[in-house]
This record gives structure tokens, C-alpha cells and sequence, in this order.
């Protein structure tokens, strides 16, 4: 009995105390490349995991949507076939159009902005997540997205005929919305749909454009700053349970390091991989007012639609955003 006594002891020092002596080693999920922030940041997210735990917690991160393609990540990590997963958050926009406050056009623009949204919208995510028996970690932000086309644009009424990447139900609507064709296209199918010519146009971060040699297939990006999305990294909640409190509270401080780290590297981000973009030979536009002006138009018009569909929720959130 003594013996067994000490052993548990030693257990419970390694911080994975329910799991025995025995390293444990979980999977996690990516829709995004190595070369994408995002994954650089979960990388390093992970190892401090894997140090603070003495290396009796291992993660090991599928990249690329290599073990589970993205529009089934969250539902993979609910049922316990990786514990953990990051998700675009607005992917999710077709269970609750909470997830894709993000992604209302022209809402927030800049990293304040979004920084205010996240913490006005985090509480609500967090219930809908746990319905579905999953924790959030944290969510990171993307630069703000803009359009890359073939074609110049200085009216809204340019962007008809164009065939378009659709990655969530925003951008389905904002397709429709401008007469453009949509096709769902993954991150990593991007070249291959530019080159086989499913689509000639995209609305996403400059990151995305870098990653995926958009200067291969269109000539403009246009900075529209159209909303800065984000993504999230979630936790099976059976399995976060299932953790002691002193593994529990290393991997929260390690999602709260990654966190502030993440947005500070989507910042540095936005401007380096525009130019990029621009050494590349891709001519990165300032868009013109009539531009401007009819997109915002679309974008209110979009704001209006989610509200409705978000009902007195969605309206308390926002409410929230706009106080002083």
C-alpha cells in the first residue's frame, strides 16, 4: 500500500495524474499550412505544453488539413477523434450565425476593433461550443482580407461574371450579392482551383495570398479591409475534464501566451505580407471611392441579414460592441 501510495505521488507530480505514469499523446487537427502564422504560433503553443508537462502531454499537430479536412475538425474534436482542433471561427456560421459575427462586412476593421468584438462575442461562442461538448482555448485573428482578382475594379458592378472562392456562408452571400459565381475552396486547394480555373477571384488575408503565390494567378489585391476574421482552438470537453487542475491550468496559461502572441503576429503580419505581395509583382491596390461606397452599401445590407438571423442575441451583442 505504501508503495502504491508513492506512486500515485509521483503521478500526480508530473501533472497528468489521471492518465497514470504512462506519457499521453493527443492529435490535433489544422486546415492551414506550416507556413501560415497560425500554425507556427499552435507549434510553439504545444511545446510549452509538452515542456511544462515534463513531456508527459505530446500534441501532435496534422497540419494542412492532412488528418482531417476542415469542415469536419469541429465535429471530429466533439466526438473525441482528436482532442483538440483549430477552426476558422466563421465556418460555423451554418450551425449559428453568432460564429460569423467576424465576417459581417465593415463591422470591425482594424485590430481594435476586432480585439472589442472577440471580447463582446468570446462568452456567447463559449455556450455554443459547450453544447457540443467542446472548450475553447483561444482565437487568434487574421489580417484584414481583401479581394485579389484579374480584373480591375473600380466599381462594384466589376465584380459580376467573376468566378469566387467561398470558404464560409458570408462569403456565399457576398458572392451573390455582387453577381459573382461562388465555389467552396479550401486553403490548400487554392492553387490548384486558380490554375485549373475553378475560380479567378478570392477575398482573404494577405497570409493566405503569400502562402498560396496568388502572384501565380490574378494581378490585383485590392485592400479593402473587408473584416479581420479569426480562428479558434478548442478542446474535447470530456477530455479537458478528464486532465488535473495543474495540467488543466498549464495549458490555459500556454492558450493565453498563445493568444496575445497570435494577435501580435497577425499585426506584424498584414503589412510584411503585403509587400510581399507587391515584390512578387502583384500590384496591391488602394480601392477607389465608388468602390468603397458600394461595398459599404453590400456590407450594410449584409449587417441588416445578420441581424435578423441572429436575432435578439446577435442585436445584444452588438449593442455591446458599439458602447463607448
Amino acid at each position: 500500500m505504501k508503495r502504491l501510495t508513492t506512486l500515485m505521488a509521483v503521478v500526480a507530480a508530473l501533472g497528468l495524474g489521471i492518465s497514470g505514469a504512462q506519457a499521453e499523446r493527443w492529435d490535433m487537427a489544422t486546415p492551414y499550412g506550416d507556413s501560415t502564422f497560425h500554425t507556427q504560433n499552435i507549434r510553439e503553443f504545444v511545446q510549452e505544453i509538452h515542456e511544462a508537462t515534463n513531456g508527459q502531454l505530446e500534441v501532435h499537430v496534422h497540419s494542412a488539413g492532412s488528418l482531417i479536412t476542415h469542415p469536419n475538425i469541429k465535429r471530429a474534436v466533439r466526438n473525441r477523434q482528436v482532442q483538440m482542433g483549430e477552426v476558422f471561427i466563421s465556418i460555423l456560421g451554418n450551425e449559428s450565425p453568432i460564429y460569423a459575427i467576424d465576417s459581417v462586412p465593415f463591422l470591425a476593421t482594424s485590430y481594435e476593433e476586432a480585439e472589442k468584438l472577440w471580447q463582446v462575442s468570446r462568452d456567447r461562442i463559449e455556450e455554443l461550443l459547450a453544447r457540443d461538448r467542446i472548450k475553447l482555448l483561444y482565437a487568434v485573428a487574421w489580417p484584414a482580407q481583401g479581394f485579389y482578382t484579374n480584373r480591375e475594379l473600380e466599381s462594384v458592378e466589376d465584380f459580376a461574371g467573376l468566378r469566387f472562392r467561398a470558404y464560409n456562408a458570408t462569403t456565399q452571400r457576398l458572392a451573390e450579392l455582387l453577381d459573382m459565381e461562388a465555389t467552396q475552396v479550401e486553403v490548400p486547394e487554392i492553387p490548384q482551383a486558380f490554375s485549373t480555373g475553378i475560380i479567378n477571384a478570392m477575398i482573404t488575408s494577405p497570409t493566405t495570398g503569400v502562402d498560396s503565390a496568388a502572384w501565380d494567378f490574378v494581378d490585383y489585391f485590392y485592400d479593402i479591409q473587408a473584416w479581420i476574421p479569426k480562428n479558434m482552438v478548442i478542446i474535447n470537453q470530456q477530455v479537458w475534464d478528464g486532465l488535473d487542475e495543474e495540467t488543466q491550468q498549464i495549458i490555459l496559461d500556454a492558450a493565453e501566451r498563445a493568444q496575445e502572441r497570435g494577435w501580435e503576429m497577425s499585426r506584424n503580419e498584414a503589412d510584411r505580407q503585403k509587400a510581399v505581395l507587391n515584390e512578387n509583382g502583384l500590384r496591391v491596390m488602394e480601392p477607389s471611392q465608388a468602390l468603397m461606397d458600394g461595398l459599404a452599401e453590400i456590407g450594410q445590407r449584409m449587417a441588416e441579414e445578420w441581424v435578423e438571423a441572429a436575432g435578439a442575441e446577435g442585436q445584444a451583442i452588438l449593442e455591446a460592441y458599439h458602447e463607448n
